[in-house]
């Protein structure tokens, strides 16, 4: 039941909602009082003496909602009585005024005024108690009573409802206020009278440490409540969202009173001889919070093994991640609240506050840079490298907060962890050329169809992903070069870009050439390279490699076209042509016969030609259609001229031996490359 209350208590009551309500509600109500016919009829017309005096009064009652908090601790019964007085006088002349001079119907801006003035006067009741407040509350609430029911007598119902609601909402949170604090008192005792915790600690020390654990396992239940909310947010929104927190997030969660609970006793027992068995205490149960927030709810779990990373590649992709997302939660937000907790609970003892902060700081963290030292050692592969460059970017950004901690091994230790990872990833980056191609899609044979390899797809995903990281691939080779035999070899990270590609080449040639058509062997090569220009540009690599790079390679893709062309296409052609290379004219000495054998031979082979490639692949629909196109820009105009001097030398007969139309032509061609079905 208490911890419902306070969930309502929260809601409803927190500090800075209710003043920013108070001051929209003044806001709203003032604006629209400065626009009303009561304003007009008792202070007249507008002047500029007018605006700057209303200007002046608005800003100055802003001001005391904004700053509510300044004066509503004042003890002092002088100042209730006094200001209780003042706004007595204040109503009590406006409403004499306002009486004598308004008989006829108030306009709307009279009546929003009056309801903004009521919600004002309702903030105001809930953020002080110096008892005028509730009297305004019920002044302006009566006037918009009266102002609906001089508009309408009806309207008495709509007035009379909104001010009973606002009523029982404020005597509701006030009783639950009072509900929850005192059943604070009395089931967790969190405020305790000081001489009784100091009697208590110099004569009974084992309870007082037994009624500090109890408190401090509170605080831990309510560190790991907002720990899980942390967490759903960053599974909603992404980490990009977690700053929207702030460091002082937990810290204005927490409730003042069970912090100052803890501050007295730690006071009373380092005044009283036990800062020891205080510490001790503090330290174990902080460390296992911060270990149960970070390590086994934020992390996932408490051991990991990376040695059979094949067999679980995704498994450790996702602990990868949670590992950069709870390396940023522990040091963005959770480590700045441990030491902001320590200086509220050890104020005035600032040598304790250190001593416990680094205790309670050092087990997670050397947890954290554990995992990333393990992820450093492991043996080399492609998946290792990229993982180690998260890791490296994370610890590299992160790195300058470790410093918050005032014992310089946790800094040199994640400066150490950064630096393993820096040589392993410079060593690694240098084998790429040696593992890209040990991947198993590199053993695959070349495609039936003549499709991309997935060699090239797998390897030139790699690639684009060292892209993406140049800047730091570029600061490691710089940082940590290669030694071989004490000479410093460096390595250009474009050249070395470059090189690949060209191996990739070389290997996607040889296997090329194991396809007995000549023609489907070009046409993967140029599937293989449309792929890699298209992935390229896509990720706006074009300046990594260079222009002259990029022409080149199009005019590759272009040779393979041609190649292709020249394998398939051309060897049709041929057979519309005359032995002296010159299209069929109505000759004598061209026989009939000649004709019709070249015609014949040139639909057989069309009908071969259309049959393979039909079932043959290309990479996407736009190269496809740039094939198409040029290959009927080709075949077309030279079928339509041998048709037209087949036609004069047949004239009707002809039509017995043409097979193909025009439009059957162009129709086959459209239908080639449909791949396997």
């Amino acid at each position: 039941m208490t911890l419902i209350l306070i969930q309502i208590q929260r809601s409803l009551m927190h500090t800075k909602v209710w003043r920013f309500v108070g001051f929209a509600s003044a806001v709203v109500g003032l604006v629209c009082y400065a626009l009303s016919s009561s304003f007009n009829h008792l202070f007249g017309n507008w002047t500029l003496l007018k605006i700057i005096l209303y200007t002046v009064f608005s800003f100055i009652i802003c001001l005391v909602i904004l700053y509510t908090n300044i004066w509503s601790h004042s003890r002092s019964l002088r100042f209730k009585a006094h200001t209780a007085f003042l706004v007595l006088t204040i109503t009590s002349v406006y409403s004499f005024y306002f009486d004598k001079v308004m008989n006829g119907k108030p306009d709307v801006y009279s009546l929003i005024s009056c309801a903004a003035f009521a919600i004002m006067s309702l903030s105001l009741s809930w953020q002080t108690q110096s008892g005028f407040e509730v009297d305004l509350l019920y002044f302006f609430l009566g006037c918009l009573i009266v102002l609906l029911m001089k508009v309408r007598l009806q309207l008495f119902i709509l007035g009379a409802g909104l001010s009973y609601s606002l009523i029982i909402l404020r005597s509701f949170v006030s009783s639950t206020q009072d509900i929850v604090y005192s059943e604070l008192e009395h089931e967790s005792s969190v405020i305790i009278e000081v001489n009784s915790l100091q009697q208590l600690a110099s004569t009974d020390i084992p309870s007082t440490i037994e009624q500090l654990r109890s408190y401090l396992n509170t605080l831990q239940q309510k560190n790991l409540n907002l720990v899980d909310i942390l967490l759903k947010h960053v599974n909603e929104y992404g980490d990009s969202e977690l700053m929207s927190f702030g460091p002082n997030f937990m810290i204005n969660e927490l409730q003042p009173e069970l912090i100052n609970y803890l501050h007295e006793t730690a006071k009373l027992m380092v005044r009283a001889g036990f800062e020891e068995e205080f510490s001790k205490v503090y330290i174990n149960c902080r460390r296992k919070c911060l270990e149960e927030c970070l390590i086994n709810r934020l992390f996932g779990l408490q051991k990991i093994n990376l040695k059979n990373e094949h067999r679980q590649v995704r498994y450790v992709d996702t602990v990868i991640k949670r590992w950069i997302t709870a390396s940023e939660i522990a040091l963005k937000i959770l480590f700045p609240f441990e030491q902001r907790l320590c200086d509220h609970v050890f104020s005035g003892f600032t040598s304790s506050a250190t001593r416990c902060f680094t205790e309670v700081f050092h087990g997670t963290t050397f947890q954290l840079l554990n995992f990333a030292d393990e992820v450093a050692h492991g043996s080399p592969s492609i998946w290792r490298l990229f993982k180690m460059l998260a890791i490296f970017e994370t610890l590299h950004y992160l790195i300058p907060k470790f410093q918050l901690c005032p014992d310089s091994l946790v800094n040199e230790a994640a400066v150490t962890v950064q630096n393993r990872l820096g040589i392993a990833i410079s060593e690694l980056f240098v084998k790429l050329n040696y593992l890209i191609f040990r991947v198993p899609a590199a053993k695959k044979v070349a495609p039936s169809d003549g499709r991309v390899h997935p060699m090239t797809v797998q390897i030139i995903s790699y690639l684009a992903s060292a892209c993406r990281s140049r800047h730091t691939l570029e600061q490691i080779l710089q940082e940590y070069p290669k030694v071989n035999n004490g000479v410093v070899v460096k390595v250009s990270f474009i050249a070395h870009m470059q090189w690949i590609l060209d191996i990739l080449e070389k290997r996607l040639k040889a296997k090329s050439k194991d396809y007995k058509n000549p023609a489907l062997g070009y046409l993967f090569m140029m599937n293989n390279r449309s792929h890699i220009e298209a992935i390229i540009t896509s990720w706006d690599l074009e300046t990594i490699f260079g222009d002259d790079w990029f022409k080149k390679y199009q005019a590759k893709i272009q040779q393979d076209f041609d190649l292709y062309q020249r394998n398939s296409w051309n060897k049709v052609l041929e057979f519309l042509k005359l032995d002296n290379n010159d299209f069929v004219a109505p000759d004598d000495n061209v026989t009939s016969e000649l004709l019709k054998e070249k015609l014949k031979l040139f639909n057989k082979h069309f009908d071969e030609m259309y049959r393979v490639q039909s079932t043959w692949s290309v990479y996407d629909k736009k190269l496809k259609e740039e094939i198409i196109i040029s290959v009927g820009n080709t075949l077309l105009p030279v079928y339509g001229i041998f048709i037209g001097r087949f036609r004069d030398c047949f004239g009707v007969h002809a039509n017995e031996y043409i097979e193909y139309g025009m439009f059957e032509i162009q129709d086959r061609l459209n239908n080639l490359f449909l791949g396997k079905r």
